[in-house]
């Protein structure tokens, strides 16, 4: 008898995670590059696009960088299934060392998946 009702409650949950609605974030890229830009013109910005191709609201609950060098703004209001936001990602390298660099930025989320990586990264040429 118990192995039957454990059966029925197993079934039963199985069947309802499969109805259960759930956003789901993809982004059109995940890298950019900025290429070569001087030290005199340290701050260079890039906008990361994404779809909820999921089938509930979709919620970015943070955007970090890698350091304070690096700045994400994104969609704060909720992102229905179908539509789409933006992660607007600004690098400022004043006061650092010209040269190569490579960040990342976290993005957390309500969907699947819950955490996604995005890069920057550039040529910082010291100012003639």
């Amino acid at each position: 008898m118990k192995q039957k009702i454990l059966m029925i409650v197993a079934l039963l949950g199985i069947t309802l995670a499969s109805f259960a609605q759930k956003a789901e974030i993809r982004f059109d890229k995940t890298s950019h590059n900025y290429g070569t830009f001087s030290e005199a013109n340290p701050i260079v910005k890039c906008t990361f696009t994404f779809t909820n191709t999921g089938d509930a609201p979709l919620i970015i609950n943070q955007a970090v960088a890698s350091c304070g060098c690096t700045v994400p703004k994104y969609t704060k209001t909720p992102v229905k299934p179908g539509e789409k936001g933006t992660v607007e990602v600004t690098y400022n390298g004043k006061g650092k060392f010209p040269g190569h660099f490579k960040k990342t930025i976290t993005v957390r989320t309500n969907g699947t998946p819950e955490m996604v990586r995005l890069y920057i990264e550039g040529d910082m040429t010291e100012a003639k």
